[in-house]
């Protein structure tokens, strides 16, 4: 998943997503930080968000279904991965991915999983923490490789 394929997906969504949340065009626009005659457009699809605009609507509105299966329950995760071009260091505690998270591979208490619907891949340590996250599947099983290799 790319930034631009991020925009897509939340600007056609706008307008779901705030209703979803129950909020007309004047307050959404007020919280997301856009004008309305903006909001108005990106709702019809006459022009895309912003990077930063995608941004603020999928952290003010995680919590939505519709964000929710757009990137999985943990949208941030997805923004933050893009954004940094992949995530390798010691990050948040998940829920251990049993929703959202197909395993890929399990080694010396370390999971390699892959999101079903953003597609991007994680390694979580033995007590459910990210410490790794990319949409380059070579790049997440070498790491995988990396931190299975020792026996512990």
């Amino acid at each position: 998943m790319t930034r631009d394929e991020i925009i897509v997906k939340v600007s056609e969504k706008l307008r779901l997503i705030r209703t979803e949340a129950g909020y007309t065009q004047d307050k959404m626009a007020e919280i997301i930080g856009v004008s309305k005659k903006t909001l108005v457009q990106i709702e019809k699809g006459r022009v895309l968000a912003n990077w930063s605009t995608a941004v603020s609507i999928c952290a003010l509105f995680r919590e939505t279904e519709t964000v929710q299966f757009l990137f999985g329950n943990e949208p941030l995760e997805v923004l933050e991965t893009v954004a940094r071009e992949g995530i390798d260091f010691p990050k948040s505690k998940t829920l251990g991915g049993r929703i959202w998270w197909r395993a890929l591979s399990k080694k010396n208490g370390f999971i390699l999983q892959q999101n079903i619907l953003s597609k991007h891949f994680r390694i979580l340590d033995e007590k459910h923490y990210r410490i790794f996250s990319s949409f380059d599947e070579k790049l997440s099983k070498v790491r995988f490789k990396e931190l299975t290799k020792n026996d512990k």
